[in-house]
């Protein structure tokens, strides 16, 4: 950012302003390494590499962020690594980076000298650390954010820009009949898992883009139909048992899961959750978790790539043209949806716990990575 390029100067023109009030003045300052840890385990960032998960891609993505000085519209690094605020100067994969300042960045020289990244931290030790100083940033589960917040951690949320999904899979007996996929949508208590499971961090999702990016998701409904779903089960006959499968890897899935299972049995229907370990094959699933972060805040961009996602095992092919008005993009979102190949279910934020030396932290819009090259360290208060 330029505020990088002009931080001598703006600390001489604070000097000035300020010189009777010169021990009280706050002005960034250069130096220091800025702690931070995450649960994903990212084991390489080459970007020939598919990660394992969509936590691990994200984290990925975040990381190369901070490595490359330029990013395509679709929100794909570009240049070559190192030509950012960043340059890696150690690595160990699926436990530990660390980034140096770059002095030739072309926005300017980072504030902290460097940036040390532990991986595979669970939820509950990095929070330990933080409150016990061992770390200045890191992720927060949004189910933790509340008891985080009555503990006295400093957490900064941002706007709900993550899908979680259910998708079915193309080719199997259950996946294939309409009713048992509009039955299992119909059960499913959105606002239970946003109330209860995600301690209200979080919003019940009814359609494929977030109300604050396209205005229209309130057209679609999140609302428990259990007299409608009793009907379509009766017609189907035999309650056919719908194989679910989450992430072993991630607790929110599975209570997500668990809880859906609920909703169906309350509805007639039958649901079996089954856990799914990163790259085994899951050939007796009939329908997975998704979970799809926005890489743009405009509609038409996000809807873009969700549906260039889902197309590859959901067989979704309803993607609005190029300069699409609203009206086209909500066509195009509807089509998706009342087709209940893929049932959406909750968006997410991204929570963040920041430590007491933490100054400048503006937490991320849709779309934009950690802005770690802006943040500086102060002294603890």
């Amino acid at each position: 950012m330029l505020r990088r390029l002009a931080a001598g100067s703006f600390a001489v023109l604070i000097l000035l302003a300020t010189a009777g009030r010169l021990q009280s003045a706050r002005h960034p300052k250069y130096g220091g390494t800025l702690r931070v840890e995450i649960g994903a385990a990212v084991n390489s960032l080459d970007a020939a590499e598919t990660p394992a998960t969509s936590a691990q891609a994200a984290a990925k993505a975040e990381i190369n962020a901070l490595l490359y000085a330029q990013r395509t519209g679709e929100g794909v690094v570009a240049g070559e690594p190192g030509s950012g605020p960043f340059r890696v100067s150690a690595w160990e994969s699926d436990k530990r980076a660390v980034l140096v300042a770059n002095d030739l960045c072309p926005e300017g020289r980072p504030f902290v000298d460097s940036i040390e990244i532990q991986m595979g931290r669970a939820a509950a030790d990095r929070l330990l650390d933080l409150e016990l100083d061992r770390a200045d940033l890191v992720e927060i589960a949004p189910e933790g954010a509340r008891r985080a917040s009555e503990r006295g951690v400093r957490i900064s949320v941002s706007q709900p820009d993550e899908l979680v999904a259910i998708v079915f899979v193309p080719g199997r007996p259950v996946a294939e009949d309409e009713r048992i996929r509009e039955a299992l949508s119909r059960s499913i208590d959105r606002s239970a898992i946003v109330n209860f499971i995600l301690q209200k961090e979080g919003e019940p999702a009814g359609g494929l883009l977030p109300q604050w990016s396209s205005g229209t998701a309130f057209l679609f409904s999140t609302a428990v139909d259990l007299a409608e779903t009793h009907a379509i089960w009766s017609q189907i006959g035999g309650s056919p048992k719908i194989a679910l499968g989450y992430d072993a890897t991630d607790p929110l899935e599975q209570m997500i899961a668990e809880r859906i299972a609920v909703n169906a049995r309350e509805a007639g229907g039958s649901v079996a959750v089954e856990s799914l370990r990163p790259g085994a094959a899951s050939n007796n699933i009939d329908a997975k978790f998704v979970r799809l972060r926005m890489i743009s805040p405009h509609p038409r961009a996000a809807l873009a790539d969700f549906t260039a996602q889902l197309k590859s095992f959901a067989g979704i092919a309803a993607d609005p043209p190029p300069g699409a008005l609203p009206q086209q993009i909500y066509d195009s979102e509807r089509a998706i949806v009342s087709a209940y190949r893929v049932v959406p279910l909750v968006w997410l934020p991204r929570v963040y716990g920041l430590g007491p030396r933490v100054r400048d932290w503006k937490t991320p819009a849709s779309a934009e990575a950690w802005p770690l090259a802006d943040v500086w360290l102060g002294d603890k208060q």
